[in-house]
């Protein structure tokens, strides 16, 4: 049996439209907390957490990117800081 020889892929590249995401807009009520990495060389992980004032307790959100849709989608009026308007 013979072996196929595949010529080498290189990695998709982005296309040029599509950029890092953008920052998220400062929240008076979101909390974000490091986490205790796995090990020495482990990137930085955080938990965020929202602390709206109508809550009892803080709603956890998950890491940066799975807060960002939830974060951005938020239509409270005045939770935004103003200095990221």
């Amino acid at each position: 049996m013979a072996i196929q020889h595949r010529p080498f892929a290189p990695p998709p590249v982005q296309p040029q439209g599509a950029a890092a995401p953008t920052a998220l807009r400062r929240c008076t009520f979101r909390r974000v907390a490091l986490k205790a990495a796995a090990g020495p060389r482990a990137l930085p992980m955080y938990d965020v957490a929202c602390t709206f004032p109508d809550r009892r307790k803080a709603v956890p959100l998950g890491d940066i990117e799975s807060a960002r849709p939830i974060c951005e989608s938020c239509t409270y009026q005045g939770i935004f800081r103003p200095d990221s308007d």
